[in-house]
């Protein structure tokens, strides 16, 4: 008689709490996690031999950008393979819905540095549509996504950098209470990308305060990372204060060389801000650098008014001598030209830039820098991805180990991409957990596990518990590692022996299965 679907036998249960392991036999029935303990005279259609090796709850990814490509591979084997059993779409406040049928093309194009351009049909247009078209693919793991705050604002106003009237500002609001009762788990937005960066502090707290009544939360990318941080930071405390909003940060750094060594005053800084009783908690990937789109790195007013109108003044050499001022004398004291690496294009014409830094750029070009950025983004049609080293590693440390972070990849999935997108997790549990002794492995996984899944409300993930969802990792502690590097990013890493989705094997002996158990979680 079998008892159980599955057992997991004799493995190191790490089950998320952040407390100590124990040695337990877990059994599945289903999707659900049916009993932690003793199971040797139970029977089961499959047992797994787990000694020596780590079982923990899946890895929930609290920021990435998997919400166009997933529909071309839905299976996303770089998450999976790592451990990620779960994902969080929707981030920087601009993503895939809602977004009006006529807007469509011109923000795809203006969204392709991020998401990447697939060769898919946007079929929805409502936050709605576009998670039924995302059960409808079939997703490898699961998938719970953010509100977008510029698609409430494209929608309503466009790309217009000006203020909401009264009758705008509440259009906004409607549309968010269709996202948040279709099921968004949060409000996102990225306060260096128009059209989020077009908001004031009165705007963010009106729709974060009908957000509250869904029991959401406010993500965000900073208005700045680096020469601005600390004022950045407590712009969007005071717009959590007013509003009662929780806010959690997007990978949190003390970004550009003037600002190293100060990741532990912006930490004091929120925990003061919790003692004031505003709940902050805040993500970080486990590296010295970012990626984004590289149109990203030029000035915002660029991009008033969408793609066309930025690719016409990308076109205009008096405004190419306008920009070289700009970006020279803002980044005069934080960056490197050798720090900003291409990381993906969208056509094979540029292909052979990718991985080159902006001096090698220039050379490969053959033209002066600023011609060689611009002409790039406009050959391109503004799908060119960057790398940017900005943060220090002391720093990554210091955050790392706070009570407060919670792991993530932000990892985008074209080109030569960053090696977060295949190495985040095994990097902190392998290279900063075993090899460094940064954090010890049940806080690590902690990290990874049951504290997100309370910062997005999963009350059924996160923990090695009964009646628990079976998203399960199971992996060697004394071997897992990342493998992905600048050069070489797309390897995957090393220990991880199986992963279950929703009581499904979908990584066997190291090997991605095309077993697509994953689900849509609406809130």
């Amino acid at each position: 008689m079998n008892d159980f679907d599955l057992i997991l036998k004799g493995g190191r249960v790490f089950d998320g709490t952040g407390g100590p392991w124990h040695r337990a036999d877990v059994g599945i029935r289903g999707d659900t996690i049916a009993e932690v303990g003793p199971l040797q005279q139970a029977g089961a259609k499959r047992v797994v031999d787990c000694a020596n090796m780590a079982v923990a709850p899946g890895f929930i990814d609290t920021h990435s950008h998997s919400d166009l490509m997933v529909f071309e591979d839905p299976c996303l084997p770089p998450k999976l393979m790592q451990g990620v059993t779960t994902e969080l779409l929707g981030q920087d406040g601009i993503a895939a819905a809602p977004v009006k049928g006529e807007q469509k093309s011109d923000w795809g194009r203006h969204l392709s540095g991020l998401l990447g351009n697939p060769d898919i049909e946007w079929t929805w247009s409502s936050f709605d549509e576009y998670l039924t078209a995302l059960e409808r693919t079939g997703p490898g793991l699961n998938l719970a996504c953010l509100l977008p705050h510029g698609n409430l604002r494209l929608w309503v106003m466009g790309m217009e950098d000006r203020k909401p009237t009264a009758g705008e500002l509440e259009e906004m609001i409607a549309l968010l209470h269709q996202g948040f009762e279709a099921g968004a788990v949060g409000l996102s937005t990225g306060l260096i990308y128009p059209p989020c960066s077009y908001a004031d502090e009165e705007e963010l707290a009106a729709l974060c305060s009908e957000m509250t009544r869904y029991g959401g939360f406010l993500v965000v990318h900073l208005r700045s990372e680096d020469s601005q941080l600390f004022e950045a930071t407590d712009e969007m405390l005071r717009v959590c204060e007013k509003s009662g909003a929780p806010l959690h940060i997007s990978h949190l750094k003390a970004g550009g060389r003037a600002q190293f060594g100060k990741a532990g005053e912006l930490l004091r800084r929120l925990e003061t801000a919790r003692l004031r009783g505003i709940e902050v908690t805040f993500d970080q990937y486990p590296y010295t650098a970012g990626s984004t789109m590289l149109f990203a790195v030029l000035p915002e007013w660029l991009q008033e008014g969408g793609p066309d109108k930025m690719i016409e003044r990308l076109k205009d050499p008096d405004i190419r001598r306008k920009i070289l001022e700009e970006v020279a004398s803002r980044t005069a004291s934080t960056i490197d030209l050798s720090d900003i690496r291409v990381s993906a294009v969208g056509s094979q014409k540029n292909k052979h830039v990718e991985g080159k830094n902006l001096l090698e750029l220039e050379e490969a070009m053959g033209r002066p820098l600023i011609d060689a950025v611009c002409d790039l983004l406009v050959e391109e049609d503004l799908n060119v991805s960057m790398i940017l080293f900005i943060a220090d590693e002391e720093d990554v440390q210091t955050i790392l180990r706070h009570p407060l972070h919670i792991a993530c990849t932000d990892g985008l999935l074209g080109g030569k991409p960053h090696p977060r997108l295949y190495g985040a997790f095994p990097r902190i549990l392998g290279h900063y957990c075993r090899d460094l002794g940064i954090l010890d492995l049940e806080e690590a996984i902690r990290k990874m596990t049951s504290a997100p899944a309370a910062r997005l409300g999963l009350k059924d993930r996160g923990l090695v518990r009964p009646g628990m969802k079976a998203d399960l990792v199971v992996f060697d502690p004394e071997a897992i590692i990342d493998t992905s590097t600048y050069e070489e990013p797309r390897r995957h890493p090393k220990g991880i022996r199986n992963v279950f989705v929703n009581g499904s094997e979908a990584v066997r002996e190291g090997q991605a299965l095309d077993n697509r158990a994953g689900r849509v979680l609406r809130r």
